[in-house]
């Protein structure tokens, strides 16, 4: 039964309200999808942090409107489904492009959008070769982390054992030089904050 007029109002209407805070979409057709494939379909993009709904096009570019994947829901043709997320393209474009690759006779791709950028059939599937935000993020955590992780060592390190490091990082290189003759003590203000036995165990004999 076609759809009426009302009907269609409310169904733009609920869509447009869930692409509004939509930073990025999948478009894609499908044919001959069992309800056990679409429900498989449906659980890949809720797990990556998107929804997915079928749409008809004209509908579909309505609900746009004014979103920042409008440009992606225009002029559509055929068959056509829309998965959108507010959150990382990269996990929904690995989500869909694990489907499609053991369901390519069901569903194939349209075109994308990220971030207000159209991007080809060829684009999703490279964008889904990347680092998700999760991995880049861990990775530049290590990195930020690391640093001074190897900092915090040193500071807290004893007099003696700050002058063993510095020797080990010049003999190695690990600052920017040439390796240079060893340190024989600890810098005056360390040693006077080491404990006092400490100091006077490393103090050298008087002579008589």
């Amino acid at each position: 039964m076609p759809l009426t007029r009302a009907k269609k109002t409310e169904k733009v209407t609920v869509l447009a309200g869930e692409l509004e805070h939509s930073t990025s979409a999948i478009v894609g057709t499908f044919a001959g999808l069992t309800a056990e494939k679409d429900n498989a379909l449906r659980k890949a993009v809720r797990e990556a942090g998107g929804s997915y709904h079928v749409v008809k096009n004209k509908l579909a570019a309505r609900a746009g409107q004014g979103t920042q994947i409008e440009a992606a829901l225009l002029g559509l043709k055929g068959v056509s489904s829309v998965a959108y997320t507010s959150g990382d393209p990269v996990a929904l474009a690995k989500a869909l492009a694990g489907f499609v690759k053991d369901n390519a006779e069901f569903f194939t791709f349209k075109l994308g959008i990220v971030e207000g950028k159209v991007i080809s059939v060829d684009e999703i599937k490279a964008l889904a070769t990347m680092p998700g935000k999760e991995e880049l993020f861990s990775k530049l955590l290590f990195l930020i982390q690391s640093p001074a992780q190897r900092l915090a060592t040193v500071i807290n390190a004893t007099g003696r054992d700050l002058a063993v490091v510095i020797n080990q990082g010049v003999e190695k290189g690990k600052f920017g030089g040439a390796a240079a003759p060893a340190v024989e003590a600890a810098p005056a203000e360390v040693v006077a904050e080491a404990p006092a036995a400490e100091v006077a165990a490393e103090a050298p004999a008087t002579e008589a």
